[in-house]
């Protein structure tokens, strides 16, 4: 570890050695004091600063303060408690903290005769400002989304929590992209063993860099080979300012509009943000469907093959008769029909994405119908396969949480597999097999399939907030993501 020397010259080359050819590091020497004989050397990145800042706080202030003391020895020290007017500097000792800073928008000050060097906050980064949700819109509620801007996603948690007791942690992960990531909690509510093994992963995490919240949801999560999401990700501040209040841990990333909450359940993926903001018989009926959306786009293609093929007598007569009908010229089998439409179906809805929006609702409707009524016409597919790839896209497009809808989109295949195989006998194993393997989850200590098992353990409390949300003037218990002695919502304090 270099650290800073007294001798400037010798401290500008090594400076100059590290920042070669990277044209967007201003640096500036310039001189102060009456007879302009102390020698100073300012550097910052371009475009990462505050422009205003710099020249009237630091520049202005020095080269004008003609009567700066001669002695250089410390004069540095007293530059920042007299002269330099900025809220937030730090003294550093070593070249490591000087390349930080200016990578990360800080300005640095360095004078001969001083062995350290000053850290000012400037940060000034390029951002599009705080924009509406795009991938959780709601009807009522907030519109306000997060930004790419670490700093900023904090400040709109705190506009909504003013309390002490939200604390922030501050790291940076990547060896080379020292990504900052801050980790947002409520003291008095959050269980400590899980913020514990929270920041021990975090610190763990030894990979050049993070260039989204993705990287650490990834790292973090302890079943790496499940589909399905143990962690829960959200761009909208409403969402991460309520999980801090139910006790959960938030990750904010520098450089993503996502944030990560821990720990995670199924059944908060089927939760959306407006849930709370409207009478709750409406919303528990919402969530009721949400529920059935997700078996439907889990079950309905395997369950389409298993009764069509195996267990034909097992539907009505005249339905069998009428499927049977418009299968008669079909040139593929049943499970090819299913996977030729799901296959369709993925490619429109990838090329709905990746196309600019106002092209892409047209590409997704019309695509969708030109497609499936030609394939229906050319004999392609029947006209029931048709109805059930919609159905099953429908029903995907009905949960709030993208993470699961991608879980379940995987978990659709091995049913249709399954149910192909073995028909309705296979339908149900793999239903089966699945469960198990969700019960087999855990997130951070907490089952994956809670409250719906182990509710017991907080007096079956938060089943008021599962499948159904009772009215919020009966939810006067926090969850099981809290600590024990904090989970009385209504009044804050011990239990």
């Amino acid at each position: 570890m270099e650290y800073i020397s007294k001798n400037l010259e010798k401290n500008i080359a090594l400076i100059e050695e590290a920042f070669q050819d990277c044209q967007d590091i201003v640096r500036r020497r310039f001189f102060a004091g009456e007879k302009k004989d102390i020698a100073l050397y300012m550097l910052y990145a371009d475009n990462n600063i505050r422009n205003t800042t710099v020249e009237d706080a630091i520049l202005t202030n020095i080269m004008n303060r003609s009567h700066m003391d001669t002695q250089k020895e410390g004069m540095l020290k007293r530059l920042s408690e007299e002269v330099v007017a900025i809220g937030e500097m730090k003294e550093v000792k070593t070249f490591q903290e000087v390349f930080d800073g200016v990578l990360t928008g800080d300005t640095i000050l360095l004078m001969d005769g001083n062995d350290i060097a000053l850290r000012a906050s400037t940060k000034g980064f390029p951002n599009r400002g705080v924009g509406e949700a795009k991938t959780e819109v709601v009807v009522q509620g907030p519109k306000d989304a997060f930004t790419e801007l670490g700093s900023w996603n904090i400040v709109l948690i705190r506009r909504r929590i003013h309390d002490t007791k939200l604390k922030v942690k501050r790291k940076k992960i990547g060896t080379r992209t020292k990504t900052d990531v801050a980790i947002l909690y409520m003291e008095d509510i959050v269980r400590k063993d899980i913020l514990k093994e929270v920041e021990k992963k975090l610190e763990d995490i030894q990979l050049d860099g993070i260039l989204d919240s993705g990287y650490i949801e990834q790292l973090l999560e302890k079943q790496w080979i499940s589909p399905f999401p143990q962690l829960q990700m959200t761009e909208r501040p409403d969402k991460a300012s309520s999980a801090l209040l139910e006790g959960r841990i938030v990750i904010v990333a520098d450089n993503t509009p996502f944030v990560v909450m821990i720990p995670a359940t199924l059944n908060v993926f089927f939760q959306a943000a407006e849930d709370y903001y409207d009478r709750w018989e409406i919303m528990s009926f919402i969530r009721l469907i949400r529920y059935c959306a997700g078996f439907l786009a889990v079950a309905l293609p395997g369950l389409y093959i298993a009764l069509t093929v195996f267990h034909p007598s097992l539907l009505p007569t005249n339905l069998a008769l009428k499927i049977a009908q418009t299968r008669q010229n079909i040139p593929f089998p049943a499970v090819g029909e299913i996977l030729i439409m799901e296959l369709a179906f993925e490619l429109l809805r990838e090329a709905g994405i990746r196309l600019p929006s106002p092209v892409s609702s047209t590409i997704g409707i019309v695509g969708g119908i030109i497609i499936g009524q030609a394939a229906v016409e050319a004999g392609i597919v029947s006209p029931s396969v048709v109805i059930v790839s919609a159905l099953t896209g429908i029903c995907t497009f009905v949960i709030p949480n993208i993470s699961l809808v991608s879980g379940l989109r995987l978990t659709k295949y091995i049913v249709l597999i399954l149910s192909a195989i073995l028909g309705l006998y296979g339908f149900w194993l793999a239903l089966i097999l699945v469960l198990i393997h969700m019960a087999s989850l855990k997130s951070f200590h907490i089952p994956f399939l809670y409250p719906f098992c182990s509710a017991s353990v907080n007096q079956y409390h938060d089943l008021e907030d599962s499948i159904f949300r009772l009215p919020l003037w009966f939810m006067k218990k926090r969850t099981i993501f809290s600590n024990s002695q904090y989970r009385n919502s209504a009044k804050g304090g011990k239990k």
